[in-house]
């Protein structure tokens, strides 16, 4: 793994949180996307060298909703920029780490993305990011 891609905080309100990290990290949104098949809104904020995706459900039956019924709005999970994802993912999987996925999916951001299940990492939801080529 290279380096913290980005970090995914679960929003209700994808504007409102807009607003309150622009000011927060004295920048602007500077993308904006829906991703279908994770039934999401996403926006991106850069501060250096470092990204905040903010992410709101566009479905009941999104798991952003359901992160927020559970346990309200906040830290949704920690992406990590990789290489190669497909052979990080065969290694993570032989190291005993639970894969949500067997192969990558689309995410937001051009990457192909992976997530690894909380109970194999001390309950926090990893990200692993591709930019696609």
């Amino acid at each position: 793994m290279n380096k913290i891609e980005h970090i995914g905080i679960a929003v209700k309100d994808l504007a409102a949180a807009g607003r309150i990290y622009e000011k927060l990290l004295n920048t602007s949104v500077y993308k904006t996307e829906e991703v279908r098949g994770e039934a999401v809104k996403t926006a991106f904020l850069q501060s250096g060298p470092n990204k905040i995706e903010l992410l709101e459900a566009t479905s009941s039956n999104s798991v952003i909703n359901q992160f927020i019924e559970k346990r309200g709005e906040g830290l949704h999970h920690i992406a990590f920029d990789v290489d190669d994802i497909e052979a990080e993912m065969v290694r993570l999987k032989a190291e005993g780490f639970i894969l949500l996925s067997d192969q990558p999916k689309t995410g937001a951001d051009n990457k192909l993305v992976c997530f690894l299940h909380p109970k194999s990492t001390n309950g926090v939801l990893i990200e692993l990011c591709q930019e696609k080529r």
